[in-house]
């Protein structure tokens, strides 16, 4: 087929649906025609090198297909970790930096212990007492965890405030609907299933703890301002205002997912602010659960710096070739975690597919934390966090931008 006669984002969805028949779960949400996903399933099963084959055509293809500048960076971003991804599967050698890189369009920064042992000191301050840091951060903890029964009535209050406080700041479609689901036996706190048409699916896991201060971002994370915020209004305006097909598939270990999670991992800060820790404190207090929304605030800022401890040990484990009981020790000594939870994390970090994806909520949150303090002085946090909803944004352009301020 001559140059240019390629329609570029219909194969690119193609492709992503291909690589969900390789690797069930690649493709996190669809919500295209259900002929495309159809036919794909219908062609003779797929290969990695296949699928890296086509990878590279589509990036040959890219230029000549006249599409607008956002757009032929959105779908190069998304190429380019594709074809790294069809690399990993045919078991070709790609150092884990390079994989990253290729991946979520950012270089890793590890972080610096002297900053890990200043929040320590920070929280030694906040928590005092008799017994290590370790010991009574843990107990603090177990002060704020939510009863199970009371989960699920808790999640929906936060939700029902939080959507009211977002719906006022960024609009949301008429019929948008979130549903919420308590589960078990699941890895994750909590997963946004988002079905399209403006409606998602969260299911929270009951097996783990959750904290009466935590759960404020876990809802604002999958729901308001966060995944299924985003989903309806890309879907209303990239997708059926403007047609841009590619944006009806959403694809792991690709630069979306790294703009994706930062984004939701600022949804207190864009929905609520300064001051989100009195806020959930007053909404879950109406029901008769109580924290110290002052203090959960405080603690929450002294520990963000502990946040990359968990890339670190990415990097130990995949590129410097440390042990697996050398990093657990690693992230227990920072992140004041047991040895049961640091073993959890390392399962997560282990995994083939998703081994890189905490370079997501690190870099993804600290990158567009930036991005939006840089905002004009004329500019309030809505206006600029509403770029992220609504535009096709990637790493690499939010870089360009900071870069230029």
């Amino acid at each position: 087929m001559a140059p240019g006669t390629v329609d570029v984002p219909l194969e690119y969805v193609r492709l992503g649906l291909r690589f969900d028949r390789l690797e069930p779960g690649f493709v996190d949400a669809y919500t295209g025609e259900k002929r495309i996903r159809a036919e794909v399933d219908s062609e003779r099963a797929p290969t990695p090198q296949g699928l890296r084959d086509q990878a590279r055509a589509l990036l040959g293809e890219l230029d000549a297909a006249g599409l607008p500048e956002g757009r032929t960076a959105f779908l190069r971003g998304q190429l380019t970790a594709l074809e790294c991804s069809a690399r990993k599967m045919s078991d070709e050698p790609v150092g884990f930096l390079d994989e990253v890189r290729s991946y979520f369009q950012v270089d890793l920064v590890l972080g610096d212990a002297a900053h890990y042992a200043a929040a320590h000191a920070e929280l030694d301050v906040l928590l005092p007492g008799d017994g290590t840091l370790a010991e009574r951060y843990a107990a603090h903890r177990r002060r704020e965890e939510c009863p199970p029964q009371r989960l699920e009535a808790a999640v929906h209050a936060l939700s029902s405030a939080l959507r009211d406080r977002v719906r006022g700041r960024y609009g949301l479609p008429e019929v948008e609907t979130v549903r919420y689901e308590v589960v078990t036996d699941k890895p994750w706190s909590g997963f946004n299933y988002y079905e399209g048409d403006f409606r998602s699916r969260v299911a929270i896991n009951a097996d783990l703890p959750h904290r009466l201060s935590q759960l404020a971002h876990l809802v604002a994370h999958e729901s308001y301002p966060g995944h299924h915020t985003e989903h309806c209004r890309k879907e209303r305006g990239l997708v059926e205002r403007d047609g841009h097909l590619e944006h009806t598939v959403f694809l792991v270990n690709t630069p979306e997912c790294l703009m994706a999670e930062g984004l939701a991992d600022l949804g207190v800060d864009a929905a609520v602010g300064r001051g989100w820790g009195p806020w959930a404190a007053e909404v879950l207090g109406d029901l008769g659960l109580r924290f110290d929304g002052h203090l959960a605030e405080r603690i929450a800022a002294a520990a963000a710096p502990l946040n990359r401890v968990r890339q670190d040990a990415a990097v130990m484990l995949h590129d410097r070739g440390a042990d697996a009981d050398e990093v657990a020790a690693y992230i227990q000594r920072w992140s004041l975690v047991s040895p049961d939870r640091a073993r959890q994390q390392l399962r997560f970090l282990t995994h083939p597919l998703w081994r890189a994806y905490i370079t997501t909520y690190v870099e993804g949150y600290d990158l567009l934390q930036r991005w939006l303090a840089a905002r004009p002085e004329d500019q309030d946090v809505a206006g600029r966090f509403v770029r992220l909803l609504d535009e096709p944004l990637t790493p690499a352009v939010v870089t360009a931008e900071l870069s230029a301020t």
